[in-house]
């Protein structure tokens, strides 16, 4: 099946120098106006209180001119996913959040929609997460246990958002994101890893991927010993 995804995947909701989302604001607002997304609906399952969570969404992105229902509001989460234009997955715990999404029947459903090109994407954090092949290369805890790692699948390879460089002159003799990432090279599933650092953001757009936001990334290739370095690109 020809994929015609359109998401944007960000590393978090926050960074530092920015309140919450201005980041990415410009890529939002144009990405939802571009699919003429007015309502977006918010999915807060990767974190309990829902109510109070899509309300601190909600304060971020109704003054950019665009409404925010719940998910959880809606009698039947699976027909809102049906008839939505756009959906903005939240960070949270990974595990909690794929979980919730395979206990609605969401997880199908909103990848077959996104492959279509009839639901627009926007994930952060655990949200990024879950759009990915599968959650192998989370930070998260597993506080709980989903049926199955395998994720949404938007992009055909894994994530680590809140990506971070080991410092140089690190005092820290403990394992870093490199060692973790490198342990999941090299098992037999493993496949193609992006580090995210904060503040970055994945555009998805067909099998068209550019990485745009205030940082760049690292790329993980299963059998390469060297990081692949990938910069800002606007």
């Amino acid at each position: 099946m020809e994929q015609h995804s359109k998401a944007l995947l960000l590393s978090s909701s926050n960074c530092h120098g920015y309140s919450m989302l201005e980041f990415a604001k410009g890529e939002i607002c144009d990405f939802l106006k571009k699919h003429d997304v007015q309502e977006l609906i918010f999915i807060p399952y990767a974190q309990k209180g829902y109510d109070g969570y899509t309300k601190t969404i909600k304060n971020v992105i109704v003054p950019w001119g665009f409404t925010v229902s719940g998910l959880h509001t809606f009698n039947d989460p699976a027909e809102a996913i049906k008839t939505a234009r756009a959906i903005f997955i939240g960070g949270g715990n990974t595990f909690l959040l794929l979980k919730t999404l395979y206990d609605n029947n969401l997880v199908s459903l909103i990848r077959e929609r996104v492959w279509a090109g009839d639901l627009a994407y926007i994930g952060s954090s655990a949200g990024t997460n879950v759009a990915t092949k599968s959650i192998h290369t989370t930070n998260d805890m597993p506080i709980i246990y989903p049926p199955s790692f395998d994720a949404i699948g938007i992009v055909p390879f894994n994530i680590n958002p809140h990506y971070i460089d080991k410092p140089e002159n690190e005092k820290h003799k403990g394992e870093t994101r490199d060692q973790r990432i490198g342990e999941y090279m090299d098992m037999p599933h493993a496949s193609t890893v992006l580090g995210l650092r904060e503040g970055s953001i994945l555009h998805v757009n067909g099998k068209s991927l550019i990485l745009k936001g205030v940082a760049g990334a690292v790329l993980f290739k299963k059998q390469v010993l060297t990081q692949c370095i990938i910069s800002r690109m606007f």
